[in-house]
């Protein structure tokens, strides 16, 4: 009776002490579980422990642990090189005698641009693991606890620093235990960014304001690279927001990018991200050997931007461009000239006309040669310029306009030319059928050049830009071909005199015809002094002008001296004494120009719907997913003014702009700019125009230097 009632209370203590005995099971295991972790340091941006890949470990073991960060959406965290903001976490132990603990592995890094600046890190979640070496003394059943205090930064539109104290307890036992599956996964993805070695060939060259890695070896090819992006190991090797742009051929990648401000000539290291055809990105370790300071190659293929040309094709395309150069606008100077000298063939014999077209070709082909030579040795010694280099001085624009004025004068007839070199280079043509002409006619294809160097022409922007990388002798091999191009017109006339002859035979419309002429003589000084004072400011256009009335006060006591040919010595003295010192306060002014530039609080000039370009402006934009129009441009490129007056500035364009979202962006290249220098080469590109169009997310399109509002708006529908 008695058992009978005692049995529900005894089922009753059965069933208690089951579900005791099962929560103290659960409570252990939990326990053994959460060894492999320390306490947690949680903010609503991180979430963030110590971690070890093993939950139990056996004396001597070696194994890892990890500061583990779980971020909250669209925070992230730094790596060692953290990029232009931000900082790496750092950690500091305190282990027990004879446990060691190892530097941080870093996995491999992402990079994120946020507006003008870009980090180096990672988002979500990643554990920077370290090696740990267990005491070979330790005891099973005791515990090998480590202490630590770390920093982090975490950031999305702001960055908040953080820290936290970590003690992370691990079991000694005999047979070392493994973490749970959660921890197990969180090393596995760290592991996978882990840089793997590899035994391919890199170099770095480095230009102005370039750099250029190229990496050589098996297994790189086309389809095995579908992106690429370089961190280096130290702050500021690279501009760490500019685009990076690469080229793959089968067994080596070229990437170009922007120098940063901490380069130095030194081999160094960094990891290269690739991402293949599958889509899977691995880290590559590299090792850089500086391979000399050469130009800047041309990085990524864009639309309408040609690969590597070959000579024949180099020559071609030059020739071609030196030929419509004769169309440009920039040559409206130079057509006064031109036509002055072969109104000076009508009535010539046919072997004078014949010298005079040859040797007005050889002073083009002559300019060309200083023009390729100048270029080879400015880059020679390092440096970065383009065509049209000259008019980037305040000098030789300011003695440019003196010499458009003293042309000018002569053809009013204010002074006439002798048999002196000056009054030869100003070019007239006079004296084409005599013999002793001849040197003009050479001068004058030598000043055309330089009058019509500012612009290149349809075909040229490829070939200089091919050419100025590739071998010197190919370099005045498409020079050459392009001043044979500009003079082609000139030559033909003479070695066809027949055409000359249907010319109005000599007479008074000669004179009218070269008076005529002065006044693009005048308008050439007078843009000349424009792009002057955009150059030099307020100062340098006063000592231009100055110039001026100093040039016309010599060409004034010239032609006074040739006009009165029987003055006394007193009035013919004078007259010289004036010449004199107008030349010498010519020659002062030209010395305080060499050192002028704008005022301090100047800043290139933009127009009202567009904003100057930078680099890190358009890798901004471009991370946005915004499409840009780049205009590349300059106060003494005639035909930039021209297109943006006839075309970008129109209300079609802007109005096509504003509803497709376009981003305009312009830079100015009247000063030397190593910046806008650096661009134009990323595209093989030496001179203006330039135009570029930046689609969201793809390859940029090149437009051609002479534009149309069609052309325009048809390149934004693509």
């Amino acid at each position: 009776m008695t058992d009978n009632r005692m049995r529900p209370y005894l089922h009753i203590a059965r069933t208690s002490w089951r579900a005791l005995t099962g929560a103290l099971f659960l409570v252990l295991a939990s326990t053994l579980a959460l060894a492999a972790e320390s306490n947690v340091q949680q903010s609503p941006r991180a979430t963030v422990s110590l971690v070890s890949e093993y939950a139990a470990v056996s004396p001597g073991q070696q194994l890892r642990i990890g500061l583990r960060q779980r971020l909250a959406s669209h925070w992230h965290t730094y790596w060692k090189n953290p990029g232009d903001a931000g900082s790496p976490p750092g950690i500091a132990f305190k282990a027990p005698a004879g446990a060691t603990v190892g530097e941080i592995a870093w996995p491999g890094p992402d990079r994120f641009i946020i507006g003008p600046v870009a980090s180096y890190g990672y988002e979500n979640e990643i554990v920077f693991p370290m090696a740990l070496t267990v005491p070979r003394d330790a005891r099973p059943g005791s515990l090998l606890v480590l202490e630590a205090d770390a920093d982090w930064v975490v950031c999305e539109k702001e960055c908040i620093p953080e820290e936290g104290k970590f003690r992370l307890a691990l079991p000694v036992e005999a047979q070392a235990r493994p973490a749970n599956a959660a921890i197990q996964a969180a090393f596995r993805s760290a592991d996978a960014r882990q840089p793997q070695p590899t035994d391919w060939r890199a170099s770095v060259r480095a230009g102005e304001s370039t750099l250029q890695l190229a990496v050589e070896g098996a297994g790189i090819s086309p389809a095995s690279v579908r992106s690429a992006l370089y961190f280096p190991d130290s702050w500021g090797v690279v501009d760490h927001v500019a685009e990076q742009a690469f080229t793959v051929e089968e067994g080596r990648l070229t990437l170009t990018t922007t120098k940063g401000q901490g380069y130095t000539p030194a081999p160094s290291t960094g990891l290269l991200a690739i991402t293949d055809g599958g889509g899977q990105k691995r880290w590559f370790a590299l090792e850089l050997a500086p391979a000399g300071a050469v130009p800047a190659p041309a990085p990524a293929p864009a639309v309408g931007a040609p690969a590597a040309l070959s000579l024949w094709q180099m020559a071609s395309f030059a020739f071609l461009g030196g030929l419509i150069l004769n169309l440009m606008p920039c040559v409206f100077p130079v057509l006064a000239i031109k036509a002055t000298a072969v109104a000076g063939m009508a009535g010539g014999d046919r072997r004078a006309v014949r010298l005079s077209g040859l040797f007005y070709t050889l002073g083009v082909l002559a300019a060309f040669m200083a023009l390729a030579l100048g270029l080879l040795a400015v880059r020679l010694g390092g440096s970065a310029v383009g065509w049209g280099f000259q008019f980037q001085s305040p000098l030789f624009v300011a003695a440019m306009s003196w010499l458009m004025l003293a042309i000018g004068l002569n053809l009013s007839g204010v002074f006439e030319v002798g048999g002196t070199l000056a009054a030869k280079l100003a070019g007239t043509g006079q004296g084409l059928a005599e013999r002793k002409g001849h040197a003009g006619s050479f001068f004058t294809g030598l000043l055309a050049v330089v009058v019509a160097t500012p612009c290149t022409a349809p075909f040229m922007g490829a070939a200089i830009g091919s050419a100025l990388v590739a071998p010197a002798y190919v370099s005045l091999v498409v020079f050459a071909m392009m001043g044979l191009g500009l003079a082609l017109p000139f030559l033909l006339l003479g070695m066809f005199p027949a055409l000359a002859r249907r010319l109005p035979r000599p007479g008074a419309w000669m004179v009218t015809l070269r008076q005529a002429m002065a006044f693009p003589m005048y308008a050439t000084a007078a843009w000349l002094l424009w792009v002057l004072a955009q150059q030099a400011g307020e100062a340098g256009l006063r000592m231009a002008l100055a110039g001026l009335v100093l040039v016309g006060l010599v060409a004034w006591l010239v032609g006074l001296g040739q006009q009165r040919p029987n003055w006394t010595w007193r009035p013919r003295g004078a007259a010289l004494a004036g010449v004199v010192s107008g030349s010498a306060g010519i020659v002062g002014l030209l010395a305080a120009l060499h050192g002028a530039g704008p005022p301090a609080a100047a800043a290139p000039a933009q127009s009202a719907q567009a904003e100057p370009y930078s680099a890190a402006r358009l890798a901004a934009l471009r991370a946005e997913g915004k499409p840009v129009f780049v205009n590349m441009t300059a106060a003494w490129c005639i035909t930039c003014l021209v297109n943006e007056r006839t075309t970008l500035s129109t209300a079609p364009v802007q109005q096509a702009m504003r509803e497709r979202g376009v981003v305009y962006m312009k830079g100015d290249w009247t000063n030397r700019d190593p910046a806008i220098t650096a661009f134009l080469q990323s595209f093989q590109r030496d001179g203006l125009p330039f135009y570029a169009f930046y689609p969201a997310g793809s390859a940029p399109v090149l437009l051609p230097p002479v534009l149309t509002q069609a052309i325009v708006i048809e390149s934004f529908e693509q």
